[in-house]
C-alpha cells in the first residue's frame, strides 16, 4: 500500500516539505537569474543549483517564468521590510528619515547585486515582470504617501499631492538604481544617498492643490 502523500515523514508535514522545495528553488532563482540573467536561466539550472530534481519543480511552479516572478515577490517583500524598518528607527525628522530608509534601499540593492538585478535590470527581459514591477511601484507610492501624510500628522500634504509626489519619487529612484546598477553613473555610494534624500525631502514643498 502507498503511503498517503499527505503523511508526516521524520515529524515533518508533506506540505512542509512542499514548502521548503519551494523556498529552495527560489533561492536558487535569486542566484541563476541574479548572475546569469534571465535570457540565460534555465529549469534544469535552478534544479542544479537548487539540489532538486525537474518533478520537485513543476511541483511549485507551472513554468520558468513562474518561478521569475515569485524570485521578485520574495526580494520585493524583503527590500519593503528593510527600508521601512530602517525608517521606522530613524529620528522623527524628515531629513534624517528620509535618509535611513533610502540609504537603507541602496544597501540593499548594492550589497547584493543579485536583488538588485532581479528588481530593477531584469524587468524588462519579461513582459509579465514588467507588469508586475509597474504594479509594485504604484503599491509602493501609494504606501509611501500614506507613510508620508500620518508623518506629518496634524499637517498632512493634501492626498493627491502625496500620492503624485510618492509616485514621481518612486519612478526616479527606480530609474537612477537602474542607472547605478548598469554602472552608469560615477558617484560615490554616499553622495547618491545624500542626493536622493535631498531630492525627497525638496519634493514635500510641491503642491497643485488649489
Amino acid at each position: 500500500m502507498r503511503s498517503s502523500p499527505t503523511r508526516s515523514w521524520r515529524g515533518v508535514s508533506a506540505e512542509e516539505r512542499r514548502a521548503e522545495r519551494r523556498g529552495q528553488l527560489i533561492e536558487a532563482g535569486l542566484e541563476v537569474i541574479g548572475t546569469q540573467g534571465w535570457a540565460n536561466t534555465t529549469v534544469r539550472g535552478v534544479c542544479r543549483r537548487a539540489g532538486l530534481t525537474e518533478r520537485y519543480f513543476y511541483e511549485s511552479f507551472p513554468d520558468r517564468e513562474a518561478l521569475l516572478l515569485a524570485v521578485y515577490e520574495h526580494v520585493l517583500v524583503e527590500g519593503i521590510r528593510v527600508v521601512l524598518a530602517a525608517a521606522a528607527e530613524a529620528p522623527h525628522d524628515v531629513r534624517r528619515t528620509a535618509r535611513a530608509g533610502i540609504a537603507a534601499a541602496v544597501e540593499f540593492l548594492i550589497d547584493d547585486p543579485r536583488k538588485g538585478r532581479v528588481l530593477i535590470l531584469e524587468a524588462t527581459a519579461n513582459e509579465n515582470l514588467q507588469r508586475r514591477r509597474q504594479e509594485a511601484l504604484r503599491a509602493q507610492a501609494a504606501l509611501l504617501s500614506e507613510v508620508a501624510r500620518e508623518f506629518f500628522g496634524d499637517r498632512p500634504p493634501d492626498p493627491t499631492d502625496a500620492y503624485l509626489t510618492a509616485l514621481a519619487l518612486v519612478g526616479a529612484l527606480a530609474e537612477v538604481g537602474a542607472a547605478y546598477l548598469d554602472g552608469q553613473l560615477d558617484v560615490s555610494r554616499e553622495r547618491l544617498i545624500d542626493h536622493l534624500t535631498e531630492l525627497f525631502v525638496a519634493s514635500g514643498n510641491v503642491s497643485s492643490a488649489r
